[in-house]
């Protein structure tokens, strides 16, 4: 075989191995709950207020060398941080409080602005409490295989997050 022949083959097999990476799911949902002893009304003011995220962000366990600056109000709409840590840095704002939600928009810069929202409803007396993240990949490959993987990447932040929000609720 010439060098030719080699290349055209390399380039065909990057192609065929992209184009496949375009047929992953460009949505990515990760979702976990958690039954809470807390009235749903303490939750989301809670998640809400920049001092009160911080009481049970996820975040922190796993990087005690995270740094915080809080901006905006205090609560409500526009109340944000930006955070840098180990694993990257980025903003988190809140996009809007609804009666048994809050809406967070993240700017992680180049890897992505996904949307996290933390509800809290009434069941059986006691509130199911959801933190939930949506995330547009876009048309580029590596992270559409990424993709596959944030439930497992996510998944367990958010269930620590739970659990803080729980033991902050006690």
């Amino acid at each position: 075989m010439n060098f030719k022949k080699i290349a055209l083959g390399a380039v065909a097999v990057l192609t065929v191995a992209t184009a496949a990476t375009l047929a992953l799911p460009r949505h990515v949902n990760v979702e976990r709950s958690a039954m809470i002893d807390a009235e749903p009304e303490a939750v989301i003011a809670l998640a809400a207020s920049n001092s009160g995220y911080q009481a049970f962000n996820p975040y922190k366990d796993l990087d005690p060398d995270l740094q915080v600056v809080m901006f905006g109000p205090s609560s409500g709409v526009g109340s944000g941080f930006s955070f840098k840590s180990k694993d990257g840095a980025g903003q988190q704002t809140v996009a809007a409080v609804e009666p048994g939600r809050v809406i967070f928009d993240i700017d992680l810069g180049p890897l992505g602005q996904p949307t996290q929202a933390i509800s809290a409803v009434t069941i059986d007396g006691a509130t199911e409490v959801t933190w939930s993240m949506d995330m547009d990949l876009g048309i580029n490959p590596l992270f559409r295989v990424m993709g596959l993987f944030m439930d497992g990447m996510i998944g367990s932040n958010f269930e620590r997050g739970l659990a803080n929000i729980a033991d902050v609720t006690a």
